[in-house]
């Protein structure tokens, strides 16, 4: 195990790329949960229903997300890590921007153009963080790797934050898509300095080794199942962060609050993701294991998800509380991300890192609509009980089996 001087951890830490990556990630979240933030107040500016119209626009950027993440991730072990990092940025900021025209908008179909926008925004949103850890993994020796990804990660949470806090300050939604898109043009410019990844430097031009292959993870049955694994620890995160935060508003009834806004439920969620993403990869370090982080976590998540709906949730102030409880647990978002890249070889690395929190984002529409299902069986408590009992069932099952990746060296391919 090599050993550094302070003085040269800061100056890995502190690198060009780690710095751009948790800017971009930082961009990346604004426009990715802005949506949720203003959900409500855009759908009543425009006339529609806000649940149905708001479940549909949420689908289609989650489904967006999905097939973006296959899109980038094999562009990025094809092309380079780059490429990504440039083209996605650019195709989510100027959707964005888009949105904010909405209500100048003369068209009868609304909200199929708004769900269309939020899709091509879904598509773009899905390359920035599998390229960024993708990057900075291999761009940091294995020692400091858990730390510097989750400095990007805990960084570029914050977005989340700025996200809500912009809305209010504004005071109008449409300020708030127009900044989180020229934020986004205003990164393209200072990504022009970042050197691509010397790993994939040193296989981009050998013609043997296939690259970005997305159906190779499905042919090997090995291959196939670390990668479920990868996406099954995932997915607590966006049970947490799409029903309990993003539907907030409709708890609030069962519990007997008058209301529970649903942006500042994402604000607090995230402020808990954040800190819990600067504090996850020291945990690992100190552990000297990946698994053991993630589960320790996702067991406080789950207290935490208990004490919410069972007793704890008695005031709007309460709700907050415990959505920043839940962050906090589901900090291990940037850990999760960077198991995925250590799983797997140089050639299919940014492929993986890329569509498995995809895939995770992308199955948030499949918990909904469990979540809707038993929601009109039962109560609104109880349907998002099973649907999180079926979900941390399977993240702890693969935290536990899938193979420790902490202090793996990233020079292989598969």
């Amino acid at each position: 195990m090599q050993t550094f001087t302070l003085s040269e951890k800061l100056k890995y830490l502190f690198s060009f790329p780690v710095i751009v990556a948790a800017l971009g990630y930082f961009v990346d979240i604004y426009d990715l949960l802005l949506f949720g933030i203003v959900r409500i107040p855009s759908l009543e500016a425009l006339d529609v229903d806000i649940d149905k119209a708001g479940t549909l626009i949420l689908n289609f950027q989650m489904t967006g997300l999905l097939l973006g993440g296959i899109l980038w991730g094999v562009l990025g072990d094809k092309k380079g890590r780059l490429s990504v990092l440039f083209g996605s940025i650019l195709v989510y900021s100027l959707a964005n921007i888009a949105c904010g025209f909405l209500p100048y908008l003369q068209t009868s179909n609304v909200v199929g153009l708004y769900a269309g926008l939020r899709f091509i925004a879904g598509i773009g949103l899905a390359g920035e963080l599998g390229a960024g850890i993708t990057l900075v993994s291999e761009s940091l020796p294995k020692e400091l790797r858990a730390i510097g990804t989750s400095m990007v990660a805990g960084f570029g949470l914050l977005g989340a934050v700025v996200a809500q806090l912009t809305v209010e300050m504004a005071g109008n939604w449409t300020t708030a898509y127009f900044i989180g898109g020229g934020l986004g043009l205003m990164l393209l410019f200072l990504r022009i300095g970042v050197l691509e990844s010397g790993m994939f430097q040193q296989i981009e031009h050998k013609e043997h080794i296939a690259k970005g292959n997305f159906l190779s993870f499905f042919t090997n049955t090995r291959r196939l199942i670390k990668y479920l694994k990868c996406i099954a620890i995932g997915l607590p995160t966006w049970f947490c962060v799409g029903i309990l935060a993003t539907m907030g508003n409709q708890f609030a009834p069962y519990f007997g609050i008058d209301s529970i806004n649903p942006g500042k439920a994402i604000m607090w969620t995230y402020i808990g993701i954040s800190v819990g993403d600067f504090a996850s990869g020291f945990i690992s370090h100190a552990l000297h294991s990946r698994k053991k982080a993630i589960l320790y976590m996702m067991l406080f998540t789950a207290v935490g998800i208990c004490i919410m709906l069972f007793g704890g949730s008695k005031s709007e102030a309460h709700y907050y509380f415990f959505c920043a409880w839940l962050g906090l647990g589901t900090g291990y978002w940037a850990m999760f991300v960077t198991v995925a890249a250590e799983q797997f070889g140089t050639n299919v690395r940014s492929t993986a890192t890329t569509t498995v929190p995809n895939m995770v984002r992308g199955l948030l529409p499949v918990m909904l609509l469990g979540f809707d299902f038993f929601k009109a069986r039962t109560d609104v408590v109880f349907s998002a009980l099973i649907v999180g009992i079926v979900v941390f069932a399977l993240a702890i099952y693969s935290t536990i089996t899938i193979p420790e990746t902490h202090g793996r060296d990233l020079e292989f391919t598969e």
